[in-house]
């Protein structure tokens, strides 16, 4: 009745077409602030709210991550309570 959990893995292209990705929004994002017909002030604050953007969005990222897995952790303890509580159960055990 236990089944072996799969263990999910992304595979080495998902992974660089991620950080290709990534790399790609990033250096596209540092040109177009450093080409803009502003003050150096306003493409400072603009440089600082995108490290800001990218940092917070990693740790959202994290956090969802975290918070799916200890679910996972929760479900897995609760199945085996439940197979536990099914393989002690005689259901011709007198009362």
């Amino acid at each position: 009745m236990s089944e072996t959990p799969v263990k999910q893995q992304s595979t080495a292209a998902f992974y660089g077409q991620a950080v290709a990705s990534f790399a790609v929004a990033m250096v596209a994002t540092a040109i177009g602030i450093f080409r803009l017909n502003a003050d150096a002030w306003v493409r400072g604050f603009l440089a600082i709210a995108v490290l800001y953007l990218v940092t917070s969005a990693f740790t959202l990222a994290k956090v969802i991550r975290d918070r799916q897995e200890a679910g996972q952790i929760v479900s897995r303890v609760d199945q085996a309570r439940v197979e536990k509580l099914l393989a002690e159960h005689d259901p011709f055990q007198k009362l």
